[in-house]
């Protein structure tokens, strides 16, 4: 079996068992603890374009005496996002709640506060820069065709999460980092129980550990024999300044942070191009209308719905809202994306909208660092999809795809389609 047949069945194995997981149950907590973390379809659930309508920053209910907020709105969120003074997302804030421990600190980027965050970040700014990223649209042309054309081979139904949404970002990232070849099967297997709530923080944070531990040997090879790649660039450039740990924590960033929300936009991308004909064929037809339809897929879809939890430093006051010390506020991305504040209609999609902002990779220091890799990914693999499969169509009613039922990045364990 060839790597990209291991690959593909690697991960779609992975998504079934992450499907059957028994895992913490969620119903004890209320629902509307939940609410962010909800959807109806590919949109979120009317409950909370009404919490954001009432009050931009709202009380989310949780038990065990948790004081949490809720921000909705964009300005609010903005607001919250951006200032790394008032608000912490160390991990540290999290050890003893929920059974975490200190052993079980990810690293890496998104549960570290400046100068650790600042230090690291400008690390990995200069692998992020178009010059450094523009080295691999070569290689991405070459997997988005790759898996075209197994799909054209296999013909009739297809699973468009196993042959196209999650290889496409997995097999970029391994060229990113510079995996060897021998080590992308076992890679494959690193992102996915952590975001689905339903296996339980200790299950996901479990996934982390194992992750970094894979990472690290991965890390060893790399210090001494040190490749092209990001991890390899690395240590060439920055040797003894950076330990192993914060390597592994760096990568296990980019793979978390650019695989399992990439795959999750490209999957709930193509049904909506598949129930909009009109976004189909402007896609289709128009490399620009293709760049207008990614920015506004990113803020209608927002897969990555709730950002990291945040800590208050200090009491502060957001949306009129006073937030005390030590609280935990949590920023709906999703329902700051749909916020009237950005223009009329934001609570549909409009595959011509002229490209707007929005919150999809979120905002600040902690902006997600690999954006430009996603949207050259989208970019190529929408146009390559529709083009390669006019009469592309979904092999089941609509009604009928499984989204996922409460999970951070949101999307489709399987996507049955026909490609003829």
């Amino acid at each position: 079996m060839g790597l990209r047949a291991r690959v593909v069945s690697w991960v779609g194995r992975r998504y079934l068992a992450r499907a059957q997981k028994k895992g913490f149950d969620l119903s004890v907590l209320p629902d509307s603890a939940l609410m962010p973390l909800r959807r109806d379809g590919l949109d979120p659930v009317p409950e909370l374009g009404a919490a954001r309508a009432e009050a931009p920053v709202s009380k989310l209910p949780l038990p065990f005496g948790i004081t949490a907020w809720l921000v909705t709105g964009y300005g609010e969120a903005k607001e919250v996002l951006a200032a790394t003074d008032k608000f912490s997302n160390d991990y540290t804030n999290l050890v003893g709640k929920a059974g975490l421990s200190a052993e079980q600190n990810p690293g890496g980027l998104g549960f570290a506060d400046p100068p650790d965050h600042t230090r690291l970040r400008k690390m990995l700014t200069p692998e992020f820069t178009m010059r450094r990223l523009n080295r691999l649209t070569p290689r991405i042309d070459e997997i988005i065709a790759e898996q075209l054309d197994a799909m054209e081979k296999d013909g009739g139904t297809v699973d468009l999460m196993q042959s196209f949404a999650l290889p496409i970002p997995s097999l970029t990232i391994c060229e990113l980092l510079g995996v060897s070849y021998e080590d992308r099967d076992d890679f494959q297997r690193l992102s996915t129980v952590r975001f689905d709530l339903f296996a339980g923080a200790g299950a996901s944070f479990g996934a982390i550990s194992e992750s970094l531990s894979y990472l690290l040997e991965i890390v060893k090879k790399q210090r001494v024999e040190p490749g092209d790649g990001l991890l390899g660039m690395l240590v060439k450039e920055h040797g003894d300044n950076i330990s192993d740990q914060e390597l592994a924590g760096l990568a296990d960033g980019v793979l978390t942070g650019g695989l399992e929300t990439t795959a999750s936009m490209l999957a709930l991308g193509a049904i909506v191009l598949l129930r909009d004909r009109r976004a189909f064929e402007l896609v289709r037809d128009s490399d620009d209308a293709a760049r207008d339809f990614v920015e506004e897929l990113l803020r209608y879809l927002t897969v990555v719905q709730v950002a990291f939890p945040r800590f208050a430093r200090e009491d502060v006051t957001v949306g009129g809202q006073e937030i005390a010390k030590g609280d935990i506020v949590f920023v709906s991305l999703s329902g700051a994306n749909r916020d009237a504040a950005l223009g009329d209609g934001m609570e549909s999609f409009d595959p011509a909208r002229p490209a707007t902002q929005h919150l999809a990779f979120g905002w600040g220091a902690h902006r997600c660092i690999g954006a430009e890799l996603a949207r050259m990914e989208l970019r190529a693999a929408y146009p390559a999809l529709v083009r390669r499969f006019p009469d592309l169509r979904l092999d089941v009613e609509p009604e009928q795809l499984s989204y996922r039922r409460t999970s951070i990045v949101y999307g489709v364990d399987t996507l049955p389609v026909r490609v003829k």
